[in-house]
């Protein structure tokens, strides 16, 4: 049998293989940007997704016939020892990884388990570049975009140090912060998509400003895209409806406490998920939940919006998540199984979400205080998802539950916003169904109810058990009749195929009434035609990758200078 030093070694090992990966891989993607070699990034994103769960799976499967609590509780105490205390944070979820898959553990086993991985370790910083700027602001820019190294020929680099130059002016003189001073950007280039971004801080007089430079890899060479320095942008930039970015970061918890400052309304889960480290993501959301559900008198309750046919919606005040459940049986019309709405939770994990989709934490097992549920919602646990949760005296365990970031229901916010926001947010919504189009991913079920509202104004969607592929679509024209009576014919009068989509019909079940009916024809009634659809097939079809830029046209370098007010 293996000892407890035995035991730590082999998880330590498994930990430092896919450090190692994780690390090659951001490598890998710096030099994928460079060449512009998109196909290659696009599968590379893939596959880091896949590390950890691989390396903790070899684990599992080396130990798997030593599994003794003694034997594990003791390993736990050795690997301590053996852990980088650099990535003690990580290190110590990768060890949970690999107990509570042995264990099958239900709740939390301190005596296997770290319960509270994101302490102890060292403090580290995030290596910086610095430029004063108090003299020559074009200079120390060009000084920064150059030693980030991203490819050997720019576009127009005058032109754009220039243009940037004078948006962070605009910026500076706008807040009254006084004189400029520096420019300092963290060493590491986040790299996305095709994009990498310097990001960092604009240091003035009287205070600092976060600073995102977007940079993109064109055909005639570099540009930059935007320079972001509005706390919007920059949340929408490391959003949780987006993909991580490939960055060094060899320190990930600096690195984490780093992002904070520029980005202090961002859970430490959002911003760790942010730079690729997902699962300890979810041990931060898991920590955010316990130290919440301990210290609050509020019940957790059904969430707002209608009911769904699918999904148990729950959530608690306080707290910026739901929790969602799929029930035990779905009422017609929905023709749907439990593997299949797990199979959508996967796909939009490893798909281009485009910014426009969130993505869910999985958990199985997790254990909450019976008292903590309010009498409804247990009523349907116990009536409606007895496959998903397990009640006990004192006890809830949801078996697997999907855990995502709180939005309000798109229905709910035209209600209940004022006429310009509901206008805006409808706009939006037409805007977000292209995003999601441009990136092969067809909604299905596009009725408001399906559709949030972020905090920031931005419309996302979440409501995965009909999202299909748009090349798995057939995108149809409904048919001229020649008889009177069959436009009152509740069926169709015509053959419908399985995936048949017929876009004109999207206006009758969109569910958007009055004004805003008007206002959704008026920027999208593209979208009622079979050909802005069939355009976005063959886009996709062909392999045409579309980028949705985490930023708006007025945000694009440039633009704010055209449509500024004069200041003084």
């Amino acid at each position: 049998m293996d000892t407890a030093v035995d035991v730590a070694t082999v998880v330590h090992q498994g930990l430092a293989d896919f450090l190692s990966g994780f690390l090659v891989a951001t490598d890998t993607a710096a030099s994928h940007f460079r060449h512009r070699e998109w196909e290659d990034l696009y599968l590379l994103a893939r596959h880091r997704l896949d590390l950890y769960e691989s390396h903790v799976s070899a684990v599992v499967d080396r130990l798997r016939s030593s599994a003794g609590t003694t034997l594990w509780t003791e390993a736990k105490v050795a690997f301590v020892d053996l852990a980088p205390v650099d990535v003690s944070d990580i290190a110590a979820t990768f060890f949970n990884s690999v107990t509570r898959r042995l264990f099958e553990t239900v709740g939390v086993d301190s005596a296997v388990e770290f319960v509270a991985p994101g302490a102890g370790g060292v403090d580290r910083t995030v290596a910086m570049r610095e430029v004063d700027v108090s003299s020559n602001l074009e200079a120390g820019l060009r000084s920064l975009l150059l030693e980030a190294d991203l490819a050997p020929t720019w576009r127009h680099l005058t032109r754009d140090v220039t243009l940037a130059g004078d948006e962070i002016r605009q910026r500076v003189r706008y807040l009254g912060l006084g004189d400029l001073q520096a420019v300092t950007v963290a060493e590491p280039v986040f790299y996305r998509g095709r994009s990498a971004y310097l990001v960092g801080f604009v240091v003035a007089e009287r205070g600092d400003i976060p600073l995102a430079i977007a940079i993109h890899n064109t055909v005639p060479g570099l540009a930059i895209g935007a320079v972001l320095m509005e706390s919007t942008q920059l949340t929408a930039l490391f959003s949780y409806t987006r993909a991580s970015f490939f960055v060094a970061a060899e320190h990930p918890r600096a690195m984490v406490q780093w992002l904070n400052e520029l980005l202090p309304h961002k859970a430490s889960h959002e911003l760790y998920s942010a730079i690729g480290f997902r699962k300890h993501g979810k041990t931060e959301l898991f920590q955010d939940i316990k130290r919440h559900v301990g210290s609050t008198d509020h019940q957790f309750v059904q969430s707002r919006g209608i009911r769904g046919m699918v999904m148990i919606v729950f959530d608690v005040e306080g707290l910026d998540v739901v929790f969602k459940l799929i029930r035990d049986r779905f009422p017609y019309p929905k023709q749907t199984t439990r593997r299949a709405i797990e199979a959508k939770y996967r796909q939009v994990h490893r798909h281009d979400r485009a910014g426009r989709m969130i993505d869910a934490y999985s958990f199985a097992n997790l254990r909450l205080p019976l008292s903590v549920f309010s009498e409804q919602l247990l009523a349907e646990l116990r009536s409606d998802a007895t496959r998903s949760v397990a009640i006990d005296g004192e006890h809830v365990t949801l078996k697997h539950v999907y855990v995502e970031r709180k939005v309000i229901p798109l229905d709910v916010y035209v209600r209940e916003a004022n006429p310009i926001k509901a206008e805006a947010a409808i706009i939006d919504y037409g805007r977000a169904i292209k995003n999601l189009a441009a990136a092969n991913i067809f909604p299905g079920d596009m009725l408001l109810k399906n559709f949030g509202v972020t905090q920031t104004g931005r419309v996302v969607f979440y409501d995965y058990d009909e999202l299909c592929k748009v090349t798995e679509c057939r995108f149809r024209d409904i048919p001229e009749s020649t008889n009177p009576h069959d436009d009152m014919s509740a069926d169709p009068w015509f053959p419908v195929g399985e995936n048949d989509v017929f876009p004109e019909e999207f206006v009758r079940f969109l569910g958007i009434r009055g004004e805003l009916r008007e206002t959704f024809q008026a920027h999208h009634g593209d979208l009622f035609d079979s050909r802005f659809w069939l355009r976005a097939q063959q886009r996709a079809s062909t392999g045409e990758s579309i980028e949705v830029f985490p930023y708006d046209k007025s945000a694009r370098l440039g633009a704010a200078l055209r449509t500024a007010p004069t200041l003084p």
